[in-house]
């Protein structure tokens, strides 16, 4: 989300907000401030929430790994497509593709566990095939120990079953190993 310039606030978009002012962080530009629950979900402003990930952090591809593995197993993949997003916004443009693959599967995951299931579904696949792409073109199938095409097959199976059965799935038990079953799971 990038600066607007915009500094006025509507009525209507400070309605329930404290003080009534619209969202902002700290460089003025426009961000929601409400609790969220561990797939993403506004909550009421005085409501408990799940703590977000803190934007435009800077990690080596194994912190993000370890860190997008830890809330993925959590049951928080909203949150894990926030890391991937860091990644792919400050790591080198090379990557930028498989870190913008990564981020749209768990988004993809959210979708399916907050029960959109067409949108979760066509998100894992369209994941999954940047990621597949990526791995192909740079010759990579295992970067920084991420198992491309075991997490792509993931994503597949699971649009299929979510489009077949049409329910909502639990997105900490179907969290995917991003480093395949090697990492204790």
């Amino acid at each position: 989300m990038g600066p607007s310039g915009h500094t006025a606030t509507t009525g209507s978009a400070s309605a329930g907000r404290p003080g009534g002012a619209r969202d902002r962080d700290s460089e003025g530009r426009a961000r929601n401030a409400r609790p969220r629950d561990g797939l993403g979900r506004p909550l009421p402003y005085d409501a408990p929430g799940v703590p977000r990930q803190p934007e435009g952090v800077v990690r080596t591809p194994e912190e993000t790994v370890t860190e997008a593995q830890r809330l993925l197993d959590e049951g928080k993949p909203f949150h894990a497509h926030e890391v991937f997003e860091d990644a792919w916004k400050s790591g080198p443009d090379v990557e930028r593709e498989l870190w913008r693959g990564l981020a749209q599967l768990a988004v993809g995951l959210t979708h399916t566990a907050r029960g959109n299931l067409t949108g979760g579904a066509r998100l894992l696949r369209r994941g999954a095939g940047a990621a597949v792409e990526w791995a192909s073109a740079s010759g990579e199938a295992t970067p920084h120990g991420i198992d491309v095409g075991s997490v792509a097959a993931w994503a597949r199976e699971l649009a299929e079953e979510v489009e077949r059965e049409g329910s909502p799935v639990d997105a900490g038990a179907r969290a995917p190993r991003l480093r395949g079953a090697d990492t204790g799971r």
